[in-house]
């Protein structure tokens, strides 16, 4: 199987600060839901993993999550495009779960539906846990500079110092395609 798993806010959509909380904020960011069928077409699988703390935090319910994600889906299918699954953290950062990203838990979650290992599997996100999960389980962590991502180039630790970058997740699609 070949699986890449993306970050959803910074990566596929526009992030804010104070959260998307309805289906109205869900905005994609310019040749992402493209980038997602492209890989589509070359026989990728396509994975989410996200932090959703919003929801521990009282800014949105599940329905809301599943109706922001019920659009995402749609309109990747609309460009041709299908995302399989999306596995989401609903804790706060405080709460000491394993699944909320830098921990691992999320990304051993899709590795355990899909029967499959870890280990090169592309992890595209825009911020240093993003990159910190995908170390910690042996995939290939992808940088790209939308959402979070130049504030996250311009520090990474020397572990991930050779962490490769692109501008978003077009370009990083481009480099897998070639």
């Amino acid at each position: 199987m070949k699986l890449i798993i993306l970050d959803r806010d910074g990566v596929i959509n526009e992030d804010s600060d104070d959260y998307i909380r309805s289906p109205a904020q869900w905005v994609p960011i310019p040749g992402s839901l493209e980038a997602i069928a492209r890989l589509n077409a070359a026989g990728y699988t396509i994975a989410v993993a996200t932090n959703q703390s919003g929801l521990a935090r009282g800014y949105f319910d599940i329905d809301t999550l599943n109706a922001i994600h019920g659009l995402m889906s749609a309109r990747v299918a609309a460009v041709g495009g299908r995302i399989e699954t999306v596995a989401f953290c609903p804790h706060g950062p405080g709460d000491g779960c394993q699944c909320r990203k830098p921990a691992p838990g999320l990304l051993l979650a899709l590795a355990r539906r899909f029967g499959t290992t870890l280990s090169d599997v592309p992890v595209i996100g825009d911020s240093l846990r993003d990159l910190q999960a995908a170390h910690s389980v042996s995939a290939r962590a992808i940088l790209v500079r939308t959402g979070k991502g130049t504030e996250t180039a311009a520090c990474l630790p020397v572990a991930l110092a050779d962490t490769p970058v692109f501008d978003d997740l077009a370009g990083a699609a481009d480099a897998l395609l070639r």
